[in-house]
């Protein structure tokens, strides 16, 4: 299902992949005692943190992330994606990173996992990151600059 004059939406997909993200948080918060934030996963299986789950977990995690979007890409019969510049790309990993320990996770900790047990915290910081988002691409879109390839 699209959207009349939004041919690329497909609300029923964002719908199921929002389903399956909140069950994988509630099943990781139940099933291990752990929030699912990508970002502290990371530090743990780097090095980078000592807390939380073992490093063998975080490293599982961390594979699993791209294998499962493998299989739905084998499963679904391909999948056609462009992507930035590799360099630029590089830079806004970079960015993000350092943005994820300045606040104290990234936004499927804070978004996903905070705001659902009322973390003040995570509330102000998914508010920040969604209008840093609006207002990049507004500035985008003022700019004449394409938002979307």
């Amino acid at each position: 299902m699209t959207l009349p004059g939004f041919p690329e939406a497909a609300p029923l997909a964002g719908l199921g992949g929002g389903i399956l993200i909140g069950l994988a948080a509630a099943l990781m918060l139940l099933g291990a005692g752990r929030i699912a934030g990508v970002s502290g996963i990371a530090a743990r299986a780097t090095g980078l943190s000592s807390g939380g789950m073992s490093g063998s977990s975080a490293w599982m995690f961390l594979l699993g992330l791209p294998l499962g979007a493998l299989v739905v890409v084998m499963l679904s019969g391909g999948l056609e994606a462009s992507f930035a510049n590799p360099w630029v790309l590089a830079i806004a990993g970079l960015l993000v990173g350092i943005g994820t320990r300045l606040g104290s996770g990234c936004t499927s900790g804070h978004g996903v996992c905070g705001v659902s047990r009322l973390s003040q915290r995570s509330i102000v910081a998914t508010l920040t990151f969604m209008a840093a988002g609006i207002a990049t691409v507004a500035a985008m879109n003022a700019a004449g600059l394409e938002v979307l390839p």
